[in-house]
């Protein structure tokens, strides 16, 4: 049995990734496919880089930089696993790589994003959670210890990123 787990980067994903190992530590013979999906170039990125290859390979890195953290906890355990980075939109390509796969099982993080705001963004999770042809487990991050609003509370807005400034990740 296999099993994919959707890889963002995120805290969230990292949990559906303990959720899956913990499945997997409980006796369910599975090796898992850990996968990244990144969007696809803005025009703004196509015309700085002039270039689809290195939109591609920048892109491709991004993609297995954000898959290192859950390599090393599938390595940790123990637990055979495969990666993809892939390109496109992020539940339907997320589906298409579990087909592609042979996934039983999808497993992914929920950002725990409230209705309007999941209604006017959309949510991945979501969209695999009612597109796919296999059971999605979709996992919720635990609530932040009582008397932790700091960790609760969105940052400050002195704490925001600036332009210019050293936040990671891909735009």
């Amino acid at each position: 049995m296999k099993i994919l787990v959707a890889v963002d980067g995120s805290a969230a994903a990292l949990q559906a990734l303990r959720e899956a190992l913990r499945l997997i530590g409980e006796g369910l013979h599975a090796s898992l496919v850990l996968a990244n999906v990144q969007e696809p170039a803005t025009l703004y990125e196509m015309l700085l880089a002039h270039d689809a290859d290195v939109i591609e390979q920048v892109s491709a890195d991004a993609g297995l930089h954000l898959l290192q953290p859950a390599r090393a906890l599938a390595r940790q355990a123990g637990v055979e696993h495969e990666i993809e980075v892939a390109r496109g939109d992020p539940a339907h390509t997320l589906i298409d790589i579990a087909e592609n796969f042979g996934c039983a099982l999808v497993v992914m993080g929920a950002r725990g994003m409230g209705t309007l705001r999941s209604a006017l963004l959309g949510s991945v999770s979501h969209e695999v959670l009612h597109a796919a042809p296999m059971p999605v487990m979709v996992v919720k991050l635990p609530p932040p210890p009582e008397g932790d609003e700091a960790a609760a509370a969105p940052p400050a807005a002195d704490d925001a990123p600036r332009s210019g400034g050293d936040a990671a990740g891909p735009g």
